[in-house]
């Protein structure tokens, strides 16, 4: 096989691979009330931008994990989704991001799903340092 057609197949390959935009996710803590004691509130979710939401979807299912502390279970919630790029505060509730004597990362998760209780599509996630 030639040089040329390698890199012509290349090429296609790279443009295909491209071709779906990924789901994004993406957050602020502004507004939340500070906890550093280890005991965490029960909150509203913070306003949530969703991107290139995948074709199909029906509810989001949104989770916050401590990455530093990973079984610790903040909760989340299911939201139905009819084409919005945002999802307001007050949609559910969880328990806040409240690291004892430092700071943690933590990661919202957003599931694409067909179904409230299944079906998953896609899933987006957003790190960000508390406090």
């Amino acid at each position: 096989m030639s040089v040329k057609k390698c890199l012509a197949i290349a090429f296609a390959a790279c443009l295909i691979g491209n071709g779906a935009n990924a789901f994004e996710l993406d957050f602020s803590w502004q507004g939340l009330k500070s906890c550093t004691n280890g005991y965490p509130n029960r909150v509203s979710n913070p306003v949530f931008h969703l991107g290139d939401v995948p074709p199909g979807t029906k509810y989001i299912r949104f989770k916050l994990v401590d990455l530093d502390v990973p079984n610790y279970k903040h909760g989340g919630g299911v939201v139905a989704y009819s084409g919005q790029s945002t999802i307001a505060a007050g949609a559910f509730k969880y328990k806040s991001p409240c690291p004892p004597g430092g700071s943690h990362r933590y990661e919202w998760r957003a599931t694409a799903q067909k179904k409230k209780n299944g079906g998953i599509i896609a899933t987006a996630k957003k790190v960000r340092t508390y406090p």
